[in-house]
């Protein structure tokens, strides 16, 4: 038994697990093997082929990209999660936890004002840091249903995702919500069940939940040791160790570990002889089991590798991140218009998922942040926008990390570059080098709130239009108008009502306008496909009211979900539908 800081960078972990096997120690060597029983050797751990050297590079820094969104529903720990993710991989000397106490220091990701007042992630955030040869790149999404479409938009850019769960709750809602979205993308997720350190649920009865409730199968890849105030660590299956972790002040600093061989005549007195005792049994049973993991599973999304820990405290926060950086994919083909495009033997690509308005509030600029798919992309390279049919030439693309940001000379499929917004990017514009080509569109959400935004600030007029403006392009709210009120009015649509809080708050901040909400009391809104000459013809309900989107499309409104539904049956010539782009 030793006694050491953290430095499980260096251990690796097994791609297979057989959980019956005898001990054993894996090495780069039995990585590479498995990776290449996987079909993975040319991604994940074997040296790119030999080719010229740009094109080597380019293979070889495309294989070291991991690039993850982290999914919760909220109060789950996402975001203390990330800030330890953080801190692990050395971006960050000291976390800050998003339990306020005064003088304290607020999540790194959680960068708006509105976000620091509330303690909650209001919009997605881009951390890009480097971790035992890899370049990770995380993207934190908000965890309130409110802000889903910004999380979907997120998840269309990313490789993997990690998903956390509260020990005591299990699955939740909004978590059940976004696993479907990836689940339907083909996205692979490890599983972090967090919170170990509270009164919680059995683990045996969270893996259970997990297979019944999202239907795929858990396989745990540590196991914890005690719970609740009794947590003392994880025993870490592949390596077979028993990792103890001592808290330290608040969290903020790595934990330090004690590890230990499960049979180690010393347990006992490491973890005390019940704790020791129930660990044993536990293993026995899971080995007894039979379970393996394998990776090739893991990848199709059939399998989740499950973690448990406390990321407050920073228990079993190491291992997960170094188990993160082995198991996750590195970029790999995406769909197009022209088919599949191979990140590597294809040129530059790539497409804007994301807008944000005034990161840096010495200049209020707005930055496009841009999820490269193939290619190299260099400094002042010049792009092809096939929507607008123009080239546009990528001055000073930049690294961002929260609301940093740090100007690159090149960047790498997988990577997330950040480019000043000068009005000619949209969400889901692509940018290409070579043959134009474009990727799939990222739809838009049916809008359920609805309110007129009024301008209290009468003095600030241009003021009230340019906020409202770059907030409708960051896609915070959609935008409706009554011909009938000439624009004066708008009608903020929204999925959710905390988008009209952070609507008004970031105007206050931002745009330094004062604003008033007058709430309708329509349900839904849906547009029609039809040509004009039919929906003039068409008679429609008395309750149901008809406005115009930013593009001039016409969009109505409804009181009722039975009143859509009585006209989708009764005039399908309307062919209603949801946004469209």
């Amino acid at each position: 038994m030793v006694m050491r800081e953290p430095e499980m960078a260096r251990r690796q972990h097994p791609l297979k697990l057989d959980q019956a096997s005898e001990p054993s120690h894996m090495t780069v060597d039995d990585l590479s093997s498995q990776a290449d029983d996987a079909g993975l050797s040319d991604t994940m751990v074997a040296e790119p082929p030999a080719r010229d050297g740009a094109q080597a590079q380019l293979a070889s820094e495309t294989a070291r990209r991991r690039t993850f969104a982290i999914i919760s529903h909220p109060d789950a720990g996402k975001t203390t999660l990330t800030e330890k993710l953080l801190l692990y991989s050395g971006a960050i000397d000291l976390a800050g936890s998003v339990r306020t106490r005064k003088n304290q220091r607020h999540a790194t990701s959680d960068w708006m004002a509105i976000e620091r007042e509330r303690g909650i992630s209001i919009t997605s955030t881009v951390l890009a840091v480097d971790y035992a040869g890899c370049r990770i790149n995380l993207l934190d999404t908000p965890g309130h249903q409110d802000f889903s479409e910004d999380t979907y938009r997120t998840l269309i850019a990313v490789d993997s995702a990690v998903m956390v769960l509260d020990a005591a709750k299990g699955i939740e809602a909004q978590t059940r919500k976004l696993f479907e979205v990836c689940r339907r993308r083909g996205v692979p997720i490890l599983t972090f069940i967090n919170k170990l350190d509270q009164p919680g649920r059995e683990p045996l009865d969270l893996l259970d939940e997990i297979e019944r409730v999202l239907n795929i199968g858990a396989v745990p890849l540590n196991w914890p040791i005690g719970s609740g105030g009794e947590f003392q660590g994880v025993y870490d299956m592949p390596g077979r160790q028993v990792l103890r972790f001592e808290r330290t002040a608040h969290g903020a600093h790595r934990a330090p570990v004690q590890v230990a061989n499960i049979g180690d005549p010393a347990l006992d007195q490491l973890l005390g002889p019940r704790a020791a005792g129930q660990l044993r049994d536990d293993i026995d049973l899971l080995e007894g089991a039979g379970a393996g993991f394998d990776v090739a599973t893991f990848l199709r999304g059939e399998v989740t590798p499950v973690f448990f820990g406390s990321a407050l405290n920073n228990f079993g926060v190491e291992p997960f991140l170094q188990a993160l950086v082995n198991l996750a994919p590195p970029p790999g083909p995406r769909p197009s218009d022209r088919g599949p495009i191979d990140p590597v033997a294809e040129p530059f690509s790539g497409f804007v998922f994301k807008i944000q308005a005034n990161m840096d509030p010495n200049h209020r600029d707005r930055m496009a942040f841009i999820r490269i798919c193939s290619g190299r992309l260099e400094k002042d390279m010049p792009v092809h926008n096939p929507r607008l049919g123009r080239s546009i030439r990528m001055t000073r693309p930049s690294k961002v990390f929260a609301r940093e940001r740090e100007t690159v000379s090149e960047a790498y499929p997988g990577d997330v570059i950040g480019v000043t917004n000068p009005g000619v990017f949209a969400i889901g514009d692509t940018v290409c080098a070579g043959t134009p080509l474009r990727y799939a569109a990222i739809p838009r959400f049916a809008p359920e709130r609805f309110a007129i935004l009024q301008n209290r600030s009468l003095s600030k007029h241009k003021q009230f239009h340019k906020g409202l403006e770059q907030l409708v392009e960051e896609g915070v709210v959609q935008l409706l108008y009554d011909p009938l009120s000439m624009r004066r009015e708008p009608i903020l649509a929204a999925v959710g009502e905390l988008q009209f809080d952070v609507v008004r708050a970031r105007m206050a901040t931002e745009y330094n306008v004062e604003t008033e909400l007058e709430h309708l009391s329509f349900v839904a809104a849906r547009w029609p496909s039809c040509p004009p000459a039919v929906l003039e013809s068409t008679r429609l309900p008395s309750a149901v009211r008809q406005v115009y989107d930013s593009a001039d499309r016409p969009v109505l409104l409804f009181t009722s979900e039975w009143e859509l539904g009585y006209l989708e049956r009764e005039q399908p010539q309307l062919g209603l539908g949801g946004p469209v782009d």
